[in-house]
């Protein structure tokens, strides 16, 4: 995703001015995007971002990382974008105090399709009633570590809020009893490659409705947060979603 975002930055209008990386420390950033020499050499400690001197961050970082950049660019007063999912109650209270300073934008997916996608969602819910169940389905490539995905968790979220409340049932196994009505089922699949597919399926009687994203490319995130990094500069301190960079909300 790092080099993603340099490498489409210029689309947007955007400067790169600092990176903060694992690999290729002390390497120039857009040498290693393909985009050619930027004077921008990787670092590898988010420490650095300390002295500031950019207006937005964007963080595609893990879960366990994500407290410390929150705090370090909401220090220097610049906004943070992030889409790392996973997020533990700490890496949430770490977003929380972070807005109370900068502006801040997560999501756990940076699709703009995924947006559309929860948006059609609402309305599908609101419109067909309590009569159609909702089963959620997400699938992504072997090596990722959280599940279910936050895509998958927040589309069951705007589901549970147009719903008026449901329980979230994670899979089922062995003998579970009949289907609750005021249930939403969330399922995870692992493996391959894929980036990222999440299908939401309305079950009615005689009839049932599928919603599908699926990423085949993983620009698309990229894409997402830079969309939100050039809208979110200069806002106040406060919390942001992309739904509101796309006034979709």
């Amino acid at each position: 995703m790092g080099t993603a975002l340099v490498r489409l930055a210029r689309e947007h209008d955007l400067t790169v001015v600092r990176a903060i990386g694992l690999s290729g420390v002390g390497e120039d950033v857009g040498v290693l995007a393909g985009v050619g020499k930027l004077d921008v050499s990787i670092e590898h400690d988010v420490s650095a971002l300390a002295s500031g001197g950019f207006e937005v961050a964007i963080d595609f970082s893990n879960a366990d990382a994500l407290p410390r950049v929150a705090a370090t660019v909401a220090a220097t007063g610049a906004a943070l974008v992030s889409g790392t999912t996973g997020l533990t109650p700490l890496g949430e209270r770490a977003l929380g105090e972070a807005s109370n300073r900068a502006p801040v934008l997560w999501e756990p997916n940076l699709s703009v399709g995924v947006q559309v996608l929860s948006q059609l969602l609402r309305q599908a819910i609101l419109s067909l009633g309590e009569a159609f169940d909702v089963e959620i389905v997400e699938t992504h490539h072997r090596s990722k570590v959280d599940a279910p995905s936050g895509t998958a968790l927040r589309l069951a979220e705007v589901a549970r809020e147009a719903r008026g409340g449901a329980e979230l049932r994670h899979g089922r196994a062995g003998r579970p009893g009949e289907r609750k009505r005021d249930e939403i089922g969330v399922h995870a699949v692992r493996g391959g490659d894929v980036i990222g597919d999440h299908s939401i399926h309305l079950l009615g009687k005689g009839e049932r409705i599928e919603l599908v994203h699926r990423a085949t490319n993983r620009d698309l995130f990229a894409h997402g947060a830079l969309r939100a990094a050039a809208w979110i500069a200069g806002k106040p301190a406060g919390r942001y979603t992309l739904s509101q960079v796309l006034a979709l909300s």
